[in-house]
This record gives C-alpha cells, sequence and structure tokens, in this order.
C-alpha cells in the first residue's frame, strides 16, 4: 500500500501542500476566512455579481415556481423550461445559434473535449490549458499534441503535418497567466488546415469584449471562426453552472454524445433564471467592467513601481511572479498578517519555478480597497525578492 502520509509530509516540505478556508457569509471583498475578517483580491468575481440584490432577488422569486432541485438528468424529466430560457438567452448574448447549459466548468470541457474527439483523432492543446482541458483530452482518447503557449505558427505546422479529423482547443483567458489566446491567428489557421476551434472563455465572458461578450467577441470572431464557445457562469456571471454555444447541429451532436451532460442530474432550474437576470446586468453595465479594469490598470502601474514582477495580462487576473514555492507563500501569509486574502499559486496549478500570487480584482473594489493592497505590498516587497523578512 502506498505511503500516503510521507506523501503528504513531502508535499509539506516542498511548499505544496494546500489547506481549506472556511469562508463565513457571502462572496464579496470583504469576507470572514477562517473567523478572521479579511480583504480578498482572490475571487472570480469579476463583476462582483455573487451578491448583487438583483441576482438574490430573481433566484428568490424563481423559487416557488420552479422548486429546489433539478431531480433528474435533462434526458430523463430534469430539463426544465427555465434551462431552456436561459439557454437561449446564452445563445443570443454570444452571438451564436444555439446553447447547451452544463453543471459545470469542468464537466463542459470534460464532455465536449471527449464527445468531438475520440480515438483515430488529434487534438491540439495549448501548454498552459487549464486542467479540465487537459483532462477532456485525456478522456477523448484522441492523440493530443501540445503547442508552445499562443504560438500559431507552431501551431499551424503541426496541423500541416496531421490529416484525418484535428480539434484545437484553447482558453481565451488563461486562468493562470491571464493573458488572451491569439484568437484571431488560432481561428485564421483552423479555418485553413480544416480544424475545429474550441476555446473555452471562462475568465473572459462578462468582462472583454462589447457589452462583456467575451474574448472571441473583443476578437471580432462569429460561430463560423470559433464554431465550439465554452464559458463558466460561477466567474464573471456570479451564479453557478457553465455552457457551450455554437451551431444547431453541434449542439444537438453533444445532447447525443457529451457524457458530462447525459449522465448528471440537472443543476436547480431557479438558478438558471438568477443567471439570465444576471446576463442581463452583465449587458447593459459597461460601469462595472470599465471600474474594474480602472482597477487593474492602476495596480499594473503601482505595482510595477514597487519592482514587483507582473505578467503581461490585461485582465482582472494580475499575477506576481515570484518562482520559489515557499516565497510566494511566505508573501501571501504576509499579506494575511496585514488583513489582506492573496493566494499563492503552486505547481502542478502552474510550472514548477513558476510560484506566484494571483490577485484577482472585482468591480466590487474600491479605490480605497486597491490602496491597501499596495500599501501592503510596499511593506512586504522583500518577501519577492526572497528575503525573510518585510520592511
Amino acid at each position: 500500500m502506498r505511503d500516503f502520509a510521507l506523501e503528504l509530509e513531502q508535499r509539506k516540505q516542498a511548499g505544496l501542500y494546500r489547506t481549506r478556508r472556511l469562508i463565513s457569509g457571502p462572496q464579496q471583498p470583504s469576507l470572514v476566512a477562517n473567523g478572521k475578517s479579511l480583504l480578498s483580491f482572490c475571487s472570480n468575481d469579476y463583476l462582483g455579481l455573487a451578491n448583487h440584490p438583483t441576482n438574490i432577488d430573481a433566484l428568490r422569486d424563481a423559487l416557488p415556481d420552479t422548486g429546489l432541485g433539478g431531480a433528474a438528468s435533462h434526458l430523463i424529466c430534469g430539463h426544465h423550461d427555465a434551462h431552456h430560457q436561459l439557454e437561449q438567452r446564452l445563445a443570443e448574448f454570444t452571438g451564436r445559434s444555439s446553447a447547451l447549459f452544463f453543471s459545470t466548468g469542468y464537466m463542459a470541457n470534460m464532455g465536449v473535449i471527449s464527445a468531438l474527439a475520440g480515438r483515430g483523432d488529434t487534438i491540439f492543446s495549448d501548454r498552459l490549458n487549464h486542467a479540465s482541458i487537459i483532462d477532456g483530452c485525456i478522456l477523448s482518447r484522441a492523440r493530443v499534441r501540445r503547442y508552445a503557449h499562443g504560438d500559431v505558427a507552431a501551431l499551424e505546422a503541426m496541423l500541416a503535418k496531421t490529416s484525418g479529423h484535428k480539434l484545437v482547443v484553447t482558453d481565451g483567458v488563461f486562468s493562470m497567466d491571464g493573458d488572451v489566446a491569439p484568437l484571431a491567428g488560432l481561428a485564421r489557421v483552423c479555418r485553413a488546415h480544416d480544424a475545429l476551434l474550441v476555446v473555452d472563455d471562462a475568465h473572459g465572458l462578462g468582462v472583454l469584449g462589447p457589452q462583456g461578450r467575451g474574448s472571441v467577441a473583443e476578437a471580432g470572431l462569429s460561430e463560423v471562426d470559433v464554431p465550439v464557445l465554452i464559458g463558466t457562469l460561477g466567474k464573471a456571471v456570479g451564479t453557478s453552472g457553465a455552457f457551450v454555444a455554437g451551431p444547431a447541429l453541434l449542439m444537438d451532436y453533444l445532447v447525443q454524445k457529451a457524457r458530462t451532460y447525459i449522465y448528471t442530474t440537472a443543476m436547480p432550474p431557479a438558478l438558471a433564471l438568477a443567471t439570465c437576470a444576471s446576463i442581463d446586468l452583465i449587458e447593459r453595465d459597461d460601469a462595472r467592467r470599465e471600474h474594474v479594469l480602472g482597477l487593474v490598470s492602476r495596480f499594473r502601474r503601482e505595482a510595477s513601481a514597487l519592482g514587483y514582477d507582473l505578467m503581461h495580462s490585461h485582465t482582472p487576473i494580475q499575477p506576481i511572479m515570484i518562482g520559489d514555492n515557499h516565497a510566494a507563500l511566505a508573501l501571501s501569509q504576509a499579506l494575511e498578517d496585514r488583513g489582506l486574502l492573496v493566494s499563492a499559486i503552486r505547481p502542478p496549478t502552474v510550472p514548477v519555478g513558476e510560484a506566484r500570487l494571483r490577485v484577482t480584482f472585482s468591480a466590487a473594489h474600491t479605490q480605497e480597497n486597491l490602496d491597501c493592497l499596495l500599501n501592503a505590498l510596499s511593506e512586504c516587497r522583500h518577501l519577492a525578492q526572497g528575503t525573510e523578512v518585510a520592511i
């Protein structure tokens, strides 16, 4: 039998051990974690909608009509008209012909990728794709080829040498680096080499593009350019679940083939109606996006002036590169001692030697909140350089 205790101890020694925090109350910048009041800069609630009163009211108002549980899978008796309404709203919002509602983003990637490719096919995956994409590729049993991060020329060379059915899959916004995929270039080479392009815009939807329609819309790409668009609803949208959108033929195919859609209980229908309300807010509230991106711009300017190594990102995901696991943990703890919650991200989530603090911004943050973060980073900047004591 494996020595599980030894493996856990080895993780602790390597600075890779993970612990859960107990959060009390709603998700918002000022929260309570393990009984301690903290100002959080590590949530994916980019637009501050997870605790928005309009969405809470929509959920509460829907419950008497829909009940609570989904009760069955979509293909038995769980496909409520609330789910159908959300799918129509998502298709309209993303400019797609049709959409399909999944229970989680992980399940969407697993189900979509493994349904659209199989034995004898080839999947091309960006080296920095999310774990759910990687696992979807493995589950498909297709041949998987990884191309250098964002390298369109390298991908094109690989596509040109490959015959048969080809699938190219990428994040729209990369969750740990915060940069945006070269979507126009990817669409171009996929058209040239008859490959099906799949984009997971989990971290772009709601934040980027006209009316928050995401990184694909920001790049000016249509359903013809990006036939398969995946998005999650638990980040900027502030609710729960996920979706895939694209041509009606492909959505019908996924209903027949996507195992994570077929063999799971449908999400509570009231959540679907709350999500419709949230999309309405996103569509009409440009000020919310302008505010969060304004915070990002100021943070980048002032944190860089303090000497921090920031990555190339214009999104609410702003990683501070540290490198060493223990140094990243030390900086995270020093910030927590000053009342700030900023998570240290370590391997295997990121490559070995690229541990970082993942700072994320929300439209619910204020300029005063950002002042607190920058002041704490100023006090702790020696930790980012590997010294033991903050000034």
